[in-house]
């Protein structure tokens, strides 16, 4: 059986380099969609029957 030590170490090490794009996608998902909600509260509050 072959030692897969080295393999191991050099996949730990790209895991933690190539993060990619996720933690900015993650950012403007959420400003996206809390910005949507928002924008629904302020318009559909005019709506309100008094």
């Amino acid at each position: 059986m072959t030692d897969m030590t080295g393999l191991n170490e050099v996949l730990v090490a790209v895991s933690k380099e190539d993060t990619g794009p996720g933690a900015l996608l993650r950012i403007v998902l959420v400003v996206g969609i809390v910005g949507t909600v928002l924008l629904a509260w302020f318009l559909l509050r005019g709506y309100k029957q008094d």
